[in-house]
Formats: C-alpha cells, structure tokens, sequence
C-alpha cells in the first residue's frame, strides 16, 4: 500500500479523536463537572466511611480472632 492510503486513513481518525476530547471537556465545563473536584471525591464515602478514616482491612491487621483467606 502506499502512503497516501495511510494519511488518508489516520488523519481523519486522529481529528474524530481530538474533537471528541476538546468536546468532552468542554460538555464536562459547560455542566460544572470540573468544578469542585475535591467534593466530588469525597462523595464516595458514607457515615459508616468517614473522610479521612479508613475502614477496611487492606492496610490493618485484622481485628482479633479473625483470619485472613488463604490464597489458593
């Protein structure tokens, strides 16, 4: 194949790529999705899961009379 075929190939792709993101970011502003990152984040977490406290078992050693898994 020659290279024209390529460019005439890639090139479109690549712009349909580039639109899509600039549009992206700019639907994503327009609808104040970037506005307040740091809330966003927190809304994940729960009253059982406050901000700043975790609790689940990745990082703790286990509570008292609890046993791991064992890996198969």
């Amino acid at each position: 194949m020659s290279d024209w075929f390529f460019y005439l190939i890639a090139f479109p792709i690549a712009a349909l790529f580039v639109a899509s993101a600039i549009y992206g970011l700019q639907w994503a502003s327009k609808t104040g999705q970037l506005r307040d990152l740091e809330e966003g984040a927190k809304v994940i977490f729960d009253d059982e899961e406050p901000v700043g406290r975790p609790t689940d078992q990745v990082l703790r050693q286990p509570k008292a009379g609890v046993t791991a898994p064992t890996e198969r």
